[in-house]
C-alpha cells in the first residue's frame, strides 16, 4: 500500500502527540513509585511476600529474580544481622528452617553462614543457593523493583546508609508501628531517608491510637498498611478516612488473620471459581497496594481489569 506524504505526516504527528502524553521514566522502579505517588492513578501495585517462595527459597536472589520476571512491583524481604554485623535476608531469628545449618543468626558469623545452603519451602536443600546479604539484594533490585524491608526497624541506621551509598533511598520502603515523633527523631540525622509507611492494626487499641494520631496531627503518609482480623465498622471507617485524607491503602492477602478472616486471602482466591470473587473486594475497597503470596495470579487478575500493566 502506498502511503502519501500527507498521510505519513499525519501519522507521524499522531505518534509524536501520543509519545508526548506518556511520561518518561529512567527506570521501572521510578515508574512504579510515580504510580504509587499519583493520587489519580488507578494502578494497583503488587507486593510479593518473601519473593517467589513457592518455587525458590524465600528471601533468596532467585526468588527476587522470579518476581521481577512476573512483573511484580515490590519485593518484601526480611532482615537480620549476623554476629559480625552483616545484614542478611532471613525471616526467623534462627537459620534452622531456611538453611542446612542451625543456630541463631545473632550467634553466627557471615563466613560460617556461607557454609550453609538454603532450603526450599518443601524443606529440600538446594545445591548452591546461599543466604544473600542485604547489599546483594539491593543490587539485584536496583532500578528494577521497589523494596519493602521488613523486620528491619532496629537496623534503620545501617539500612539508610546502605541505601544512600547505592542511591536507592527512594526505592526502599520501611514500615512500622511507632508514633510520628519517634519516626521523625529516627530519621532526623539523615538528609536522605527511606520511604516510610505506618502499620495500623485497626482492631487493636494500639493501632487505633496510632491511626488517630495521624488524623489529629494532619500527617498524610504515602499510604497506610491496614491489618484487620474482623470485618466491620472499625475497618470501614478506617478505609473511608484514609481515602478522605488523600492517602493510599495497602492491604495484605497472604494470611486470613490480616485481612478479615478465612475466605478473604490468597488461598481462597486460588480455590475460587474466579479470583475476582476474592480480589475484587479489595479493588472495590480502593486498595492501591496488595501484598500477596500468589503474585502471578493476582497480576493476571489485575491486568484483566486494566489495573496493572
Amino acid at each position: 500500500m502506498k502511503i502519501t506524504r500527507f498521510v505519513f505526516a499525519a501519522m507521524t504527528a499522531l505518534l509524536l502527540a501520543s509519545c508526548a502524553q506518556q511520561p518518561k521514566y529512567a527506570t521501572r522502579a521510578e515508574k512504579i513509585l510515580a504510580e504509587i505517588n499519583d493520587p489519580n492513578s488507578k494502578y494497583i501495585a503488587v507486593i510479593s511476600h518473601r519473593g517467589d517462595w513457592r518455587n525458590y527459597p524465600e528471601n533468596s536472589i532467585p526468588a527476587i529474580e522470579s518476581i521481577i520476571r512476573m512483573g511484580v512491583d515490590m519485593m518484601e524481604l526480611d532482615v537480620k544481622m549476623t554476629k559480625d554485623s552483616v545484614l542478611i535476608l532471613m525471616h526467623d531469628k534462627t537459620i534452622d528452617r531456611m538453611t542446612s545449618g542451625k543456630g541463631k543468626v545473632s550467634d553466627i558469623t557471615y563466613d560460617s553462614l556461607m557454609n550453609c545452603v538454603m532450603r526450599r519451602a518443601h524443606n529440600v536443600k538446594t545445591d548452591t543457593i546461599k543466604v544473600p546479604t542485604l547489599r546483594e539484594a539491593f543490587l539485584c533490585c536496583k532500578d528494577r523493583i521497589l523494596i519493602n524491608v521488613d523486620h528491619a526497624y532496629p537496623y534503620y541506621k545501617e539500612i539508610v546508609e546502605l541505601a544512600n551509598e547505592l542511591n536507592m533511598e527512594g526505592q526502599v520502603l520501611m514500615k512500622g508501628k511507632s508514633g510520628i515523633d519517634k519516626v521523625n527523631a529516627d530519621m532526623a540525622p539523615y538528609e536522605r531517608n527511606l520511604l516510610y509507611m505506618p502499620i495500623i492494626d485497626i482492631n487493636k487499641e494500639k493501632g487505633q491510637k496510632l491511626f488517630q494520631e495521624y488524623l489529629d496531627r494532619g500527617v498524610v503518609p504515602m499510604a497506610f498498611e491496614v491489618c484487620w482480623k474482623e470485618n466491620g465498622k472499625e475497618m470501614d471507617d478506617c478505609v473511608a478516612k484514609i481515602h478522605e485524607m488523600g492517602s493510599k491503602l495497602w492491604v495484605n492477602t497472604f494470611w486470613p488473620s490480616v485481612c478479615g478472616g478465612y475466605g478473604n486471602d490468597d488461598d481462597a482466591a486460588l480455590d475460587a471459581a474466579d479470583p475476582a470473587d476474592v480480589y475484587g473486594q479489595y479493588v472495590e475497597m480502593g486498595a492501591s497496594m496488595i501484598q500477596t503470596d500468589r503474585p502471578e495470579m493476582l497480576i493476571k487478575y489485575l491486568r484483566s481489569i486494566g489495573r496493572h500493566d
